[in-house]
Formats: C-alpha cells, structure tokens, sequence
C-alpha cells in the first residue's frame, strides 16, 4: 500500500510539474509569483526536472541531441576537416610537382624554332605556261630589306617571248593562248653541254671523240634532254651558293619530261618505258622524242654499253696501269677486270678508220653508287640510273663510268670462299639491265683488310660499320682501280634536275681554278649572294675575318685560342686565326708521306697563284666546318691517335657526296692501314686532306629555301660559328641547330626536296599539286638546276601496259 501511494504520489507531481513548466514557457503573461512557484518546485525536483526536460526535448518543436551523438557528430566535423586539410596539401605537392616538370618539359623541350614562322614562298610551283625570261624576271626571293613582297598575278605569255625584235633564223613562231584562254606551253629547245668535239681544236687537243650507242649494231641513241630558256614569272632566286660562279646555266629551267622522258618517264611499259605519266599535263612533252624515238630499255645493257663506249674511245684517255692482283679471291679480280674490254671487241661495230688521237690524255673517273644487297628498285630509281650513265658514259664518250658498290649486310655469306656463291649474290643484288657493273663487300672483310683498329664503340656502332666508316670499301676500291684518277662518292638518295654532265663537269673545272690561299677559311663558310656581293667581296670578308677575328656576340671566346684573358677582364682581345698553309698536322702523331705537298712560297708571299690549275683532291657541296667546340655529336670519333694534349685538327663536310682524287684515297687507305688512324665517314676524308696538305674546295652550288628568311639573319645563324665561319664555336649551325636546315634544298635531315621533286613529278603531296592543279593552272612545273637531298623511295603511278 506504501509503495502504491508512493507512485501515485510521483505521478501527480510529474503532471503538476509538467502543467507549470508549460505556462512558464508558454505563456507571455505569467505572474512572478507563479514563475516563482515554479523556479522553487523545479529546485526541490531537479531530478524529475532533467527527465521532464528531456522528455519535453524529444517532444517538442526544438531537437536537441544526446552529448554522446553530438560527440559522433563533432568528431565527424573534426574528420571531414582533416581530410579536407590533407587533400589541400596533398593538391598543393602535386600541383607544385607538375610545375617543376612543366619547367623542367620546357627546358629540354625548346619552343619551335624562328624559322618556322617565316611565310612559305609559293612560286617554286610555278608552270612552264608561265615561264618569263630570267632577265625579266622579279624573284618573290630573296628581297632588300625595305621591299614588300609582290603578288604574282595570273600567268600571262611573257611580251618578250610572244614579240621578239630581232628573232633568230632557227627559231619558232611565239607561242599562242591555247582554246581554254591559258598561256601556251612553248618549245623547248635540246641542251648540249658537251665540248664541241667535232672541232679541230678538240680533236688536236684529245683526239677524235667515237659516238656510242645502245645496242652493239650502232643504231639505238639516247634522246637528248630538253629545255626552256626561261624560269616561272616570280621564282625565288637561290639563297645559298650560285649557278654563275661555278659556271652553270643560270637562266634555263627543266620540266619532267624534257629532263627525264630520255630515260622512260612518259611512255609506256609495251615501248620499254617506265608506264607513268602518260596522262595529264602533256603539251610539248613529244618533242623529247621527235629527233629519237623512245628506247626500249627492257633491251639494254648498261655494262656492255659501256665497255663498248669505252674500248672504242680508249685513245683518248691514259694508258691504263695493269690491274692489281686481289687478295681476297678471283671472283674480285673479275669485278675490277670488268671495264678493261679489247678494242676488238666482237659485239662493237668497228669504226670505218683509226680515230686520231690527240697531243692530250683525259684521266678517267669513276662515279661510284653506293648500294646494299637488298635494295629494292624503283621504276623512278631506274631513271636516276638511266641518267647519271648516259649522260656521263655515253654521250660523253667514255669519261666517266659508272659502279654499283654493294654492301652484303650479312657478313656470315660466304662471298669470300665460293665463287658460285659471290655471283649468285652479285646477280640478285642489281637490275637485270644493270648486271655486270657491281662490286659486293662486307663489313667482315673490312675487319680483316684494316685489322688492328681501336674499338672504341662510339655511340654503340663498330669502327669497321658502315655507319662510322663509309669510306674504307671506298679506299679499297680505289685502291684496286688505278685506272680512275678521280672517284665520285654518289648515293641512292640523291636527285638533280641538272644535266649531270654539265653539273660536274662545272663544279671540277671551277675547282680547279681556286687558289690555295685562304681557301680553307673560304671552305668554312656559307656563301650568301644577297648579303656578301660577289664572290670577290666575299673572299675579301673572309681574309678580314680570319686575320683580325670579329667582334660578333658568337665569338667571345675567340682570345683564348690566342692567349688571352677572359671575356671581361680587362685585357681581354678579339683575335683573328692562323690561316691554313701546307699540311696540318696531329700534335702528337707523325702522319707524314711522301706525296704530301708542300706550299712553294710562304704564306705571305703567295700571290694567290699557288693552287690554281690543280685539279682539286675533294670536292665537297656543303662547308668543312672545324667541329671543335660544336655541339655536333661526332665531333671525338677520332680512332687511333695521341690525344694527351688534344684531338687533331679535323674538318668535316655533312653528306658523304662528294668528289675524290686517287691520290686522297690512297693516302686515306695507308694512313688506316699503316697508322690505325680512322674517324667518322663525314669527318675522315676532309681532315685527312687536312693532314697531308691536299687540295680540299667546297663548291658553293645553288641551295634554296622553302621559307622568307630575312637574308640577314640566315647569313649570321649559318654563319654563327668562330669568326664568321660556320663551325668551331658552341654557337655553330651544325649540332643542336641543325634543324635550321630543314627547308633547304640539300641536308641529310632535309624535308623540303620531297616536297620540290615529288610536285616537279606531278604527283600530289602533302594534299598539294598534282595532275588537277597542273590542267587548271599553270601548267606542269619547270625548275632550274638544283641538287635535292634526300629523296627516298619515289612511288611512280604506273598505267599498266596500255596500249600505245
């Protein structure tokens, strides 16, 4: 009974309690007796008050949580923060990470070169409906200075051509707009860059020059190349180099078939040609053929040819020294037996009486084309061949002759040991029309020819490779071959629109007229016409440089060389170079030979007569630059000498095309079998002409350029080396800058002969040209005579055998 009165005691003091605590918080009228009440109650009951409390909180309009979920929730809070705090740091070394790498990217990775925002120059496309002559004609580039390009209007007949004054007797009529309103395409004219040899001058000279032909019965000729006396209205003038110094027809231009349908380009595969170019742009293009008909190639042997050529005009050339004996089998001594042929030769047709000879001997040359085994032939390589044979063999009467050397790029073949072997090779290694004129070798037997070398391993390649050692199956050839005075060094990967003929002939003659003196400090040099002047300036600026230094930003170190202070110290001095006399030796190897010449004067009392007259040793068309100092990565692949107290002088000529004489090669062949001294391809012929004191000219042929540099800063960028010249300081163009060359006309690395020949062949590249652009404009392009490297691998569309 106690304890139930006591519940119902409490159960009426929670109903009491609750009724007061709601007026006091309900009511806005309350009295303060009964607010007063209330406060009393509540602290007579304080623990009825907390539960009551609570109770109301979980019932009323205001929630309140319980301390051990608002610890969950602080805690939570406190968490999300955290994290919060860790991603922003976490951000921040990453973000700070990607800006060190972003530098860093930039550093290694520089900004696109200058050049690349120069504008393109467009007139290299120009057609042979817009041909103008060179003396009217208003190059797009290079310009002065001051000048704003002009635009070329749509091609009009040149006013010259259409109304001559005073027209000449063999001339044709002007050339009239055809039915579509177009400038028509007007006559080419034949191109004979030969010496007159039907002139008594000639023949009492060298003697009586015997015509050669195709085939063995003397009826089958060579169409001969055709051009037009003019260039397209606008064309840019070369940048580098010049036609008219080396003696070159400067003011003539070929088109495709004039220059290259003599040799297949333009008929069909059923008359022996090469089955491309039958179609699209062809006004004019029959006159290729109007004196001699297509030859069908497909019945030609070029090394009957000529050993043909060659027997019938061996009168006019040197005595032929006995060949050697070879060391490394017989199958060798018939290789370099294979152009000694009798003159009673019983395929050739014997000449009617003695040809004379003449008081005079020609030497021999040999142009060698380096090959490989595998190579797969073209129908547009097969022209390249075509051309550089009868236009240096042939038509010339057997001046040059033309090899295949052949690399065998598997030395376990045994061309060494069977004959069977070597022939079979041989065989499969060339054209069916081309067999017969071929050497092979190896890299193994280059190892054991020049055994005894230093390996050093330079960039991961032997010395003996054909990579670090193109020359020394060169040497050996040369070697083997005494017959040949002079070796052209050719390769695959070159194109020329000039006649090759004329193009060699010109750059030999050229360089043999070029005195000594000051000739290797001209050598290191870019010549650029629109900003030297003539040559004469040039080599007037030359021997300022070289003897008195420049005071050019890229030459601040130059003082050192000659003994003095650093750049700003106060006795610091620009100084000029010793210009090169006579050989140049290694420091600390004796390298000396017999043959080795030696100046007949001193330097200072040479009149500029010393050279002149004799024939050059190499012939090379880019700069011997000195690679000391340079970036250029080959620069120490030097195998075999002293180098305690430094490198040996050295020169190099970037691309390995190039003239030798014997004499260089066989000096160049002792010098690595009896010294072990070797260096890299490009760098080993000009700096062992170096050493020995031999006659080394580059030939400063005509380069364009794809883009509009200003002149001015072409000149200081090629030119950027030591002094002016082109080499032998950090801030030299060969090395790191070398993409510099990459929108010129010849370069190893170079882009834009693709560009210039595959358009010149009419085909579409790079979604420009091609046989629609040629039908609705100007016609098929015509360019001037320029050498173009590389080109690899031109794919001709052929037509099949189509019906004639």
């Amino acid at each position: 009974m106690a304890q139930t009165r006591s519940r119902d005691f409490l159960d009426i003091e929670k109903r009491r309690i609750s009724t007061d605590n709601d007026r006091e918080y309900d009511s806005e009228d309350e009295d303060p007796e009964s607010a007063t009440t209330s406060r009393s109650v509540s602290s007579q009951h304080a623990p009825m008050l907390n539960r009551a409390y609570s109770h109301r909180d979980r019932t009323g309009p205001i929630l309140r949580l319980r301390p051990s979920v608002m610890r969950y929730a602080c805690l939570g809070v406190a968490g999300i923060l955290l994290l919060f705090m860790l991603s922003l740091v976490r951000f921040s070394q990453q973000s700070q990470k990607e800006v060190q790498q972003a530098i860093i990217q930039d550093k290694q990775s520089p900004k696109p070169p200058v050049w690349e925002e120069f504008p393109f120059l467009e007139r290299y496309y120009g057609g042979v409906r817009a041909l103008i002559s060179r003396q009217s004609n208003k190059p797009e580039y290079p310009l002065d200075g001051d000048e704003v390009p002009v635009r070329i209007e749509p091609a009009q007949p040149d006013p010259e051509t259409e109304t001559p004054e005073t027209p000449q007797s063999d001339e044709k009529p002007p050339a009239k707009p055809d039915l579509e309103g177009r400038a028509a395409v007007p006559d080419s004219i034949v191109f004979d860059p030969y010496p007159n040899y039907k002139s008594e001058e000639y023949i009492a000279e060298y003697g009586e020059k015997v015509d050669c032909f195709l085939d063995d019965t003397n009826t089958v000729q060579i169409p001969r190349v055709r051009i037009y006396e003019a260039v397209p209205q606008g064309f840019p003038d070369n940048v580098v180099g010049s036609a008219q110094l080396l003696g070159m027809r400067h003011d003539i231009c070929y088109d495709r078939f004039g220059r290259l349908g003599p040799y297949g380009l333009g008929y069909s595969l059923n008359k022996g040609g090469s089955g491309a170019q039958q179609e699209g742009e062809r006004e004019g293009a029959d006159l290729v053929w109007q004196d001699h008909p297509e030859v069908d190639f497909r019945n030609v042997k070029w090394a009957d040819v000529q050993q043909r050529c060659n027997a019938a005009n061996a009168h006019r050339f040197k005595e032929q020294p006995e060949a050697k004996t070879p060391s490394f089998g017989a199958h060798t001594k018939r290789a370099a037996e294979e152009d000694v042929v009798p003159a009673d030769n019983a395929h050739a047709k014997a000449p009617a009486t003695k040809p004379k000879a003449g008081k005079s001997k020609i030497p021999r040359t040999a142009v060698v084309i380096r090959t490989w085994w595998d190579y797969q032939y073209t129908p547009e390589d097969l022209i390249y061949l075509r051309s550089l044979i009868s236009e240096l063999n042939v038509l010339s009467g057997g001046k040059y002759t033309v090899h295949f050397l052949i690399h065998v790029k598997d030395d376990n073949a045994q061309i060494w040991s069977d004959d069977e072997v070597y022939e079979r090779v041989l065989h499969d290694s060339l054209p069916e029309e081309f067999r017969g004129m071929g050497t092979l070798w190896t890299e193994r037997q280059m190892f054991l020819i020049y055994g005894g070398l230093e390996e050093s391993w330079m960039r991961g390649l032997p010395v003996h490779g054909v990579y670090r050692s193109t020359f020394m199956p060169m040497q050996y050839f040369a070697y083997q071959h005494p017959e040949y005075d002079f070796f052209w060094h050719w390769e695959m990967d070159v194109r020329s629109t000039n006649h090759w003929y004329h193009f060699f002939e010109s750059v030999s003659n050229w360089a043999r007229k070029q005195p000594r003196r000051y000739l290797w400090e001209r050598n290191a040099r870019f010549y650029v016409p629109a900003e030297h002047g003539t040559w004469e300036d040039f080599s007037h600026m030359v021997r300022i440089q070289t003897d008195q230094g420049t005071n050019s930003a890229n030459n601040v170190w130059s003082g050192l060389r000659a003994g003095g202070r650093e750049p700003g110290s106060s006795d610091h001095k620009m100084s000029g170079d010793r210009a090169v006399w006579g050989p140049e030796r290694p420091l600390d190897d004796d390298v000396s030979m017999p043959t080795d010449p030696e100046p007949p004067t001193t330097f200072e009392k040479d009149k500029y007569t010393w050279g002149v007259d004799e024939d050059a040793d190499l012939i090379s068309f880019n700069p011997f630059f000195d690679p000391d100092g340079t970036s250029w990565l080959l620069a120490d692949d030097t195998t075999g000498y002293n180098i305690t107290r430094g490198r040996p002088p050295r020169r190099t000529a970037i691309i390995t095309a190039s003239r030798l004489s014997r004499k260089l090669l066989v000096t160049m062949h002792r010098e690595l079998s009896h010294n072990r001294h070797t260096m890299f391809s490009e760098m080993w012929p000009a700096s062992c002409a170096l050493h020995h004191g031999l006659k080394a000219v580059y030939a400063p042929h005509p380069v364009y350029i794809d883009r509009r540099w200003p002149t001015s800063y072409l000149e200081k960028t090629l030119n950027g080396g030591r002094n002016g010249a082109s080499g032998g300081a950090r801030t030299s163009v060969f090395g790191d800058r070398e993409h510099n060359f990459r929108g010129t006309t010849w370069y190893y690395n170079a882009g834009f002969p693709e560009v210039l020949w595959h358009r010149w062949l009419g085909m579409k590249i790079f979604n420009a040209g091609g046989e629609v652009v040629e039908m609705e404009g100007e016609g098929r392009m015509c360019l001037p005579g320029m050498m173009l490297h590389p080109i690899k691998r031109v794919e001709l569309v052929q037509e099949g055998k189509k019906a004639d």
